[in-house]
């Protein structure tokens, strides 16, 4: 999972204008002096199913994200889609393998050494808050929205250039910070997308341990046989 932000685009699920038909979406619910939540954090153990959305591309697939023993692992998609992903954090390592793309014909497995979930929740706390909402599907979820993401490079305020590496926006449940409703990705992370933004929107999510499956192509390989020895 690596950052989340909104591109000027209203979250899946946007309440519509007065007088429009209605849709899905968010709607402000602020409550004026109340404290500012925890931030998110993902739980060492979790299932959830819903939808992976690419608004530009009209694509939307089935999406799982599913976490066991602090390994964690997204699947959107499937053979038989247009679409078909696998992101891990996976014994300290993140692997993201894109079997499936439009316009991709190469399909490494990429690996980044040092990463974990404690790395990942560290991240999360400086997440900004955003305000209470309530994400209108069925049922209605309500949320807190955060906002997180790496720019560079780190300078003070001021006109200077920036970077937005990794953005994005992350919809909690507001009793649970560990309940993750929606996720929202933006940045050099989905470059295979031309608007560089792409949705998670859960249905369920429940905190019981799931299942991580590290993909064959991306296993080691295996060490050499060592030598037989000598015949007496």
């Amino acid at each position: 999972m690596i950052a989340i932000v909104s591109a000027g685009l209203p979250p899946v699920g946007a309440a519509a204008p007065a007088g429009a038909a209605p849709s899905l979406g968010t709607m402000a619910a602020e409550r004026a002096g109340s404290p500012t939540p925890p931030p998110p954090r993902l739980p060492r153990n979790f299932r959830g199913k819903g939808k992976w959305v690419v608004r530009d591309l009209g694509i939307t697939v089935p999406f799982s994200w599913e976490g066991r023993d602090g390994d964690s692992q997204m699947i959107a998609g499937g053979p038989q889609y247009p679409i078909w992903f696998t992101n891990l954090i996976y014994r300290d390592t993140l692997y993201t393998l894109t079997y499936k793309w439009p316009g991709v014909t190469e399909h490494p497995c990429s690996r980044f050494p040092g990463f974990n979930l404690e790395q990942l929740n560290e991240g999360l706390r400086d997440a900004r808050f955003v305000g209470r909402e309530i994400l209108q599907r069925k049922p209605y979820r309500h949320v807190n929205h955060w906002r997180v993401g790496v720019v560079r490079p780190t300078l003070p305020p001021g006109a200077f250039p920036r970077l937005p590496l990794a953005l994005g926006d992350i919809y909690v449940d507001q009793r649970d910070r560990g309940t993750f409703w929606q996720v929202l990705q933006f940045g050099i992370q989905n470059l295979y997308d031309p608007e560089l933004d792409e949705w998670a929107v859960m249905d369920t999510f429940a905190h019981k341990p799931g299942r991580v499956t590290l993909p064959r192509e991306c296993a080691p390989p295996a060490p050499p046989a060592p030598p037989a020895p000598p015949a007496a």
